[in-house]
């Protein structure tokens, strides 16, 4: 794996501008700042290329990446993932199957997940485009105090769908 930084024997440059802790500020060859890093069994690392001088700061490196691995998970953990469900109906879906969708609807916007409301027109079922728009706007309705219309009924090929966010509790 090919490390961020250079450390130590593979910085390249001839001289450099030494940072650090327990360090005096100030431009070394690479060989007096090894030696100082070596004193203070550090690494020398380098953290920023310039065309003068490259900026190369004393310290554990081993233990700077793991503070950045540590840094970089916890990032990663803070971060929420959008779950979403997709609900589909005919143009001609019975009042029962409407109900039963809705209670499903309403538990998966209760978990925090989004929902995709989908009707899908077969052959020539495209001819009911009205009667799909209304299922999805009464399927709004019974949702109005779980979740917040995202994005309105849209026709797309065969299929008009929209989206259901849930309200911020």
């Amino acid at each position: 794996m090919r490390e961020m930084h250079n450390v130590n024997e593979r910085i390249m440059a001839p001289t450099v501008r030494l940072v650090g802790e327990n360090v005096r500020v100030g431009v070394y060859s690479i060989g007096e700042a090894l030696a100082i890093a070596e004193d203070l069994a550090l690494d020398l690392v380098e953290i920023s290329k310039s065309d003068g001088y490259p900026v190369c700061k004393v310290m554990d490196y081993a233990k700077f990446k793991y503070l950045q691995k540590k840094k970089h998970k916890e990032i990663k953990g803070n971060t929420h993932k959008v779950i979403v469900k997709e609900i589909r109906f005919g143009p001609n879906t019975s009042d029962h199957d409407f109900d039963f969708k809705l209670r499903h609807a309403i538990n998966f916007l209760g978990t925090g997940a989004k929902v995709k409301v989908c009707v899908k027109f077969i052959g020539r079922q495209i001819i009911f485009k009205e009667r799909g728009e209304s299922i999805l706007l009464r399927f709004f309705q019974g949702l109005e105090n779980y979740g917040k219309m995202e994005q309105s009924p849209k026709l797309e090929g065969k299929r008009m769908s929209m989206m259901i966010a849930p309200l911020k509790s």
